[in-house]
């Protein structure tokens, strides 16, 4: 019989925060059955109402703090861009051969060595069954770890859009508006919360008035690749965007970004030599 462990729910975070600084990244926790509530029967995660999990989202300076770095050392530095393309080619299955993707699937493997006192299962952003449906709906789970709320036509009182027009909805973080990002959810299969040692909190509606709203959604459905909606924020400005840097990377198709990369070698090399 499965033993499960309560009453720990602190000590774990404390060690996500021990872990996690100095790499733009953020961990939410939520409980498997708030997640659960929100999603239709073939989205529902298979554990425990109780089950811990854990979101981690990525701030705007994950990308000089813990991207870039990964792609200018180890073996990408050693064999360039594709290198690991012979291992992705036998995981076709999983997808995310993009170095982005396989970064964080270097975060989540140290997170599960590093609680590996725990049975662990984390799920990645990109991760999809075989008919194509996502494994999970990260939008969603930011939501109910109270990290950034989900705004969805639903969230507009009469709606200017006919019922036929598709309108996505999208997350925006109380300090980061839209320059973040959901990296995946680690799973703690034997840990359970109860009670007050994790009690449910609404995520913050920084953008409360229905034209706002309206702005957001247009923006983000018709005009996302101009980032205007991740702007969007009540009363002020953001706390951090993407670096310009940033934005020219992930606004560069993936097969050209190599071109970047070798840029950003050149440009490494010339001030090595100027040191």
């Amino acid at each position: 019989m499965a033993s499960f462990r309560e009453g720990i729910l602190k000590d774990v975070l404390a060690e996500f925060d021990r872990v996690l600084p100095g790499k733009g990244l953020e961990a939410h926790p939520f409980k498997i059955q708030w997640y659960n509530d929100k999603v239709s029967d073939s989205f529902k995660l298979p554990y425990n109402g109780d089950t811990l999990a854990v979101l981690i989202i990525s701030a705007p300076k994950m990308f000089e703090e813990l991207l870039k770095p990964f792609i200018l050392g180890g073996k990408y530095k050693r064999e360039g861009f594709n290198a690991l393309k012979d291992e992705e080619n036998e995981r076709k299955e999983e997808g995310g051969s993009d170095p982005l993707d396989q970064c964080f699937r270097d975060v989540f493997n140290k997170l599960q060595t590093h609680f590996s006192q725990y049975k662990t299962t984390f799920i990645q952003d990109y991760e999809l069954h075989h008919n194509r449906r996502p494994k999970i709906l990260l939008q969603t789970a930011g939501h109910v770890s109270g990290s950034a709320y989900y705004y969805q036509r639903g969230d507009v009182p009469r709606a200017p859009w006919g019922e036929d027009k598709p309108i996505y909805g999208v997350s925006v973080h109380p300090r980061y508006g839209g320059w973040f990002a959901f990296r995946g959810v680690l799973i703690f299969e034997d840990i359970r919360v109860k009670g007050e040692e994790l009690e449910y909190k609404d995520p913050i509606d920084c953008v409360s008035k229905r034209e706002k709203r309206i702005e957001l959604l247009e923006e983000f459905n018709y005009h996302w690749e101009e980032w205007r909606y991740r702007d969007i924020l009540d009363g002020g400005d953001v706390e951090d965007r993407y670096s310009e840097e940033q934005k020219e990377y992930f606004g560069t198709l993936p097969k050209d970004r190599h071109k970047l990369v070798q840029k950003w070698r050149e440009r490494e090399g010339e001030e090595d030599v100027r040191s």
